[in-house]
């Protein structure tokens, strides 16, 4: 059975320490929103380096530092959530306080995510784990067999529970990190069709049609939609139904879902692994959060009270803390190193 902590079972535990939302900022919009607001600048030089894939594709890759003169360090490598990238601050949060440590970190972009469209009739989606596998055993054969560790943040955390289903004990990670992920992804679809939520689809909704508008005039033909009926979508199932579940091989959006989602596949997760969700998530609802009857040994599950989605948002005005760039890294440092 897995570890289950919440606010209640972390008092006095310093190892495992629960998160306190900033005094004012309890609300879960507010804590959504906030780092986008405390955190708009990257607070180091990414090393930017393009990798070709097997099929004649690419993903953009965002180091913290030259990866050949770093080889020898730990690497934490981050997977971003829905049309994110290395400046969602998230993202580039974390591989600053990875760097801190002494560690090497990566964004991995998925598809279409750095700014320059792909080239093939494909993007990427929350079950799509054949591009960060591949890119795993990549940075192994590129840059030796050293402790590494992956995260992986809403969409991008669905992705890394999928990948490390499927790898099982084979998975060429020695821990990893998931916060905010949907496991749920039809449940998810319906709650952000819901009262406040709107706002986030319609806000999700606009950056995954200015991307999709982007390639379709870059590579014409490559999404099996044209830019008239692109502009007339108004919800996330919407374009799942047109485009991702279309080029992907799926019936239609709920298809997706429903064989995307890595709720059935916690239990085979063999590595150890850290999942946070805050039960005020605006993104979802409690379908997301785990029986931890089902989950392996392996598997910490850490429900918090507040946090928003991606928030986690500590301290005071004055002196914020990003708690999930001192939960995480301090989890990871069994396995990475100090």
């Amino acid at each position: 059975m897995a570890q289950i902590s919440s606010e209640e079972t972390l008092i006095g535990q310093n190892d495992t320490p629960f998160f306190h939302p900033m005094p004012w900022a309890r609300n879960p919009h507010l804590q959504t929103m906030l780092p986008r607001l405390l955190r708009r600048r990257v607070l180091f030089t990414p090393v930017w380096h393009r990798l070709d894939l097997p099929d004649g594709d690419f993903v953009d890759l965002a180091w913290s530092e030259d990866p050949h003169q770093a080889r020898h360090k730990p690497r934490l490598v981050v997977f971003h959530g829905l049309e994110g990238s290395l400046h969602s601050p998230y993202a580039h949060g974390l591989i600053n306080a990875a760097k801190a440590r002494g560690w090497l970190g990566v964004v991995m972009h998925f598809r279409g995510c750095s700014g320059e469209p792909n080239r093939l009739n494909r993007i990427y989606h929350s079950g799509e784990t054949e591009d960060g596998t591949w890119f795993l055993h990549w940075l192994q054969r590129e840059f030796g067999n050293v402790p590494t560790a992956a995260v992986g943040y809403s969409l991008g955390g669905n992705m890394l529970a999928c990948l490390l289903a499927k790898e099982g004990a084979q998975a060429p990670l020695d821990a990893a990190a998931i916060v905010s992920a949907p496991f749920v992804l039809e449940a998810c679809s319906y709650h952000m069709e819901k009262g406040f939520s709107r706002v986030y689809q319609r806000y999700l909704l606009n950056l995954l049609k200015g991307n999709a508008t982007r390639k379709l005039k870059a590579y014409p033909g490559t999404l099996p939609i044209e830019l008239a009926q692109l502009k007339q979508v108004r919800r996330l199932r919407e374009f799942d139904d047109l485009i991702t579940a279309r080029i992907h091989g799926f019936a239609d959006a709920i298809d997706y879902y429903r064989q995307c989602s890595a709720m059935p596949l916690l239990n085979q997760i063999a590595k150890p692994t850290l999942i946070i969700h805050a039960k005020d998530d605006p993104f979802m609802d409690h379908h997301v959060i785990p029986d931890p009857d089902t989950l392996p040994p392996q598997v910490e599950y850490q429900l918090t009270e507040h946090g928003g989605h991606v928030g986690f948002v500590g301290g005071t005005l004055r002196h914020p803390e990003m708690w999930l760039e001192k939960r995480i890294p301090d989890w990871l440092k069994t396995y990475l190193g100090a």
